[in-house]
């Protein structure tokens, strides 16, 4: 599809002693792609991006570049110096925008731009802005994205088109290692359908995608602690005007310190005589990791037009974090310290090779090979009596090692059916993962008797197999289309005494989506899709090895401190969406949308608690098992308007404002109300932000609001769990102090509010609620980037 003129933005202009150009040039060098000026010889095109949808498997095409003016003569009497023309580097390609409006799947792309406007410490800092998007924690601390609303598991989360390891967490990921952000509202064949929420799809940087060589140095502020800060990217060619290739590499190294109150009450309310008790633990908690990533990506040209893409990715990370708390009235201890400390290493080298065959038909073969190892121990020590007098009661130290190791395999035939509007994609993936844990829990020195009969070691392994394909045509020029069918499934098994697990399943998906515009011409456009997407138990909540409870006897009547283990008979929840969507693009890449969803959830998962007959106690014990409860439904409208505001005011500043606001509702058959919600999804999530750069001085700034109310959630007909609300404000500013150095400056929790958990467990004699509250911390940012 050729994308407007007006949707093609340069992403980097580069000059040294810019020559005189004349106002028609001037005009012109938005719709240039790659052209060095003045005599310079022409760089090699950048390569194109991986396809992240359908729609990219058609390549976009560039503007033609103007021919190039002859120099100017030079008049003896002029200064050679002064009249010598250095190179302007214009780097341009598909904006944002278009690059939403051309795909066929309902899809948001997230630039460079946006990803480091604010200075965000992680990713998830950065996605929460999203339409729909929310994090779980505190606010200002990121946490796992969830599209919709919808608890962990139901967003799919990829890096580069590829599941990571276990053990990866986004706060591994900077954004200065973020090329761009793919939300994709509902599944597609390509990317896979375990997204009943949708598809997250982080894309790292990509080879020359610019020449750069940026150095950013810089420090983070919250609540007496520091976080320094360094990372350092370089783009560049690879032999002489990029004839062997191009590569890019960013490495990041970070602090990030936290400290935290601790303040929980517990309340035991008797249903019969209304008498309660209250138990109280206050004290704080701290936590720093130090963290170093690497990654890279290097772009070999072979003979032919193919390529051979390598790209590793190293990260390595230690943490330690302690608590200490006293508890009044004290019942088993009085006061309380942790300490504990984990290393996380990981390790992965990922290969593309692209072969272009015979007419408009290409091969595309993948592969990966990696390793993730993830050590951790912790020490906790309870004391009995007055602050002055304290007796060591109880001493716990558990440690736990794990190694992961991952391959994946994957091939992608696409062929362009020239007789017709047709693009036909197939594909096959295969991919194992092999868990080696080992597991210590040692009270007073001592093993703990209730897990003599499970053993200290663990082996499990995954092995998932798909295939896939689709087409996506051309019904008209107003009318395009996408249809797909995937299969997938996937086999976990665990080899131990008393918890060994076979668990096979398989899971057809069939997807459609349409694109329809009312005229040719119109940057209106409707969009539909039709899908089946499911979510996969994964190995932690298949595997029975229970986690006893060291607090059991705290409150062994109503299971407020359960024993946990998990369900070898789970099967995967399965959901039947539509997504209907009206989009109008605004003329300088603005766009305002509204989007509406439902699902039907089918074998829905949910963490259950019930008194169980156990093979580590004499007597029944309170046990929480995932279970598959019955069924959900869950709909609900996102509505964003992305603009500046002089493309409706005509004498207004050019100030970029974003907003959005989503609405979402769910039930769980089988639970009573008002609150038989998906697992934390909350009622709506909305942000508004602004951002301007100022005419004639060399300063940007902005800021944003973040919204989410308080939400209450009926888990179980027993339990009942609920979180404050959150009020996030961002903003930052940047002082471009020349053309090679920056300092940004950004604060995010700018008006802090304390935030609480609370659950609520409810038999019929005891009520026991626990609520777990703390103050939050504005967290401040300095950072000087640097162009080498």
């Amino acid at each position: 599809m050729l994308l407007p003129a007006q949707d093609i933005t340069p992403s980097s202009i580069t000059m040294r002693r810019r020559p005189s150009l004349t106002p028609l040039t001037l005009a012109l060098l938005p719709l240039l792609g790659t052209t060095h000026w003045a005599g310079a010889q022409t760089a090699p095109s950048p390569p194109a991006a991986a396809a992240s949808t359908p729609q990219a498997d058609k390549p976009v095409p560039q503007p033609t570049p103007r021919p190039q003016q002859a120099p100017t003569k030079v008049t003896p009497k002029t200064d050679p110096k002064a009249e010598q023309l250095e190179r302007v580097e214009v780097s341009g390609g598909a904006s944002d925008s278009a690059q939403r409006r051309a795909s066929t799947a309902s899809k948001i792309i997230i630039g460079r731009e946006d990803i480091e406007r604010f200075g965000d410490a992680s990713v998830a800092e950065t996605l929460k802005r999203l339409p729909g998007v929310t994090t779980g924690g505190r606010p200002g601390r990121g946490g796992a994205p969830r599209m919709r609303g919808m608890g962990a598991g139901y967003t799919q989360v990829l890096v580069n088109g590829e599941r990571m390891p276990a053990g990866f967490s986004l706060d591994d990921l900077p954004p200065e290692q973020v090329e761009r952000i793919e939300v994709m509202r509902a599944p597609t064949a390509e990317f896979g359908a375990r997204a009943v929420a949708g598809t997250i799809n982080i894309v790292l940087r990509e080879a020359l995608v610019r020449r750069n060589n940026d150095l950013r140095v810089g420090t983070a502020y919250e609540k007496g602690l520091w976080s320094p800060q360094f990372s350092w990217t370089r783009n560049d060619t690879l032999g002489e005007d990029g004839s062997v290739g191009a590569y890019t590499t960013t490495l990041v190294a970070n602090r990030a310190s936290r400290m935290d109150d601790v303040d929980t009450r517990i309340t035991t309310l008797n249903l019969a005589d209304r008498s309660s008790s209250v138990i109280r633990q206050t004290g704080s908690s701290e936590s720093t990791r130090d963290s170093l990533n690497l990654n890279a990506r290097v772009q070999l040209r072979l003979d032919g037009g193919n390529t051979l893409n390598l790209m590793p990715i190293l990260v390595a990370a230690q943490g330690k974090n302690s608590s200490a708390f006293t508890q009044v009235p004290g019942r088993d201890y009085d006061r309380v310290q942790t300490e504990g400390d984990n290393q996380f290493r990981m390790g992965r080298l990922n290969g593309m090779w692209m072969q272009r065959l015979s007419g408009s038909s290409r091969l595309e073969l993948r592969g990966g090979i990696g390793q993730a190892k993830l050590d951790s121990s912790s020490l906790r020590q309870e004391w009995r009596g007055t602050p002055g007098a304290l007796l060591p009661s109880r001493r716990q130290d558990d440690t736990t090692d794990s190694l992961d190791r991952s391959w994946n395999l994957a091939s992608k035939f696409s062929h362009q059916l020239e007789a017709s509007e047709h693009s036909l994609v197939g594909g096959l993936e295969a991919e194992g993962v092999k868990r080696d844990q080992t597991r210590i829990s040692l009270v007073n020195g001592l093993p703990r008797p209730e897990l003599a009969d499970f053993g200290d070691e663990l082996q499990a392994s995954t092995l998932r197999l798909a295939a896939y394909a689709q087409d996506e045509f051309q019904i008209s020029k107003q009318w395009s289309a996408y249809g797909g069918l995937r299969w997938e499934g996937i086999r976990t098994s665990s080899d131990a005494a008393n918890y060994a697990v076979r668990n096979n399943s398989s899971v057809w998906t069939p997807l459609f989506h349409t694109v329809w515009k009312p005229d040719e011409k119109s940057r209106d456009q409707v969009r539909l899709s039709l899908t089946r997407s499911y979510r996969a138990p994964d190995v932690q909540n298949l595997i029975a090895r229970p986690t006893i409870n060291t607090q059991y006897e705290l409150d062994p009547d109503t299971g407020s401190y359960p024993d946990r283990a998990g369900n070898p008979a789970l099967k995967p929840e399965l959901a039947t969406g539509i997504d209907l969507a009206f989009e109008r693009y605004l003329s300088k890449g603005g766009v305002l949308s509204v989007s509406t969803f439902a699902r039907r959830i089918t074998d829905l998962i949910r963490n259950v608690t019930a008194l169980e007959t156990v093979s580590w106690s004499g007597t029944p014990r309170w046990v929480q098992r995932p279970r598959n409860i019955g069924n959900a439904t869950t709909y609900g409208i996102e509505l964003e308007a992305k603009f500046r505001l002089d493309e409706f005011i005509s004498d207004a500043l050019p100030v970029s404002l974003r907003s959005n606001l989503s609405l979402f509702r769910s039930s769980v058959d089988g639970i009573p109300g008002p609150n038989n919600r998906l697992d934390q999804q909350p009622k709506a999530t909305a942000n508004l932000g602004a951002d301007y750069r100022m005419r004639g001085l060399p300063l940007s700034f902005g800021g944003n609001l973040n919204w989410t109310p308080a939400t209450t959630v009926q888990q179980t007909p027993l339990l009942a769990s609920s979180s404050s609300r959150k009020l996030v404000g961002d903003a930052f500013v940047l002082w471009n102090i020349n053309r090679e150095i920056g300092l940004r400056i950004a604060a995010s929790n700018i008006a802090p509010l304390d935030y609480s958990s609370a659950s609520v467990i409810t038999t019929s004699k005891l009520q026991t609620s626990t609520e777990s509250a703390g103050r939050t911390f504005t967290n401040w940012q300095a950072r000087l980037e640097i162009k080498l």
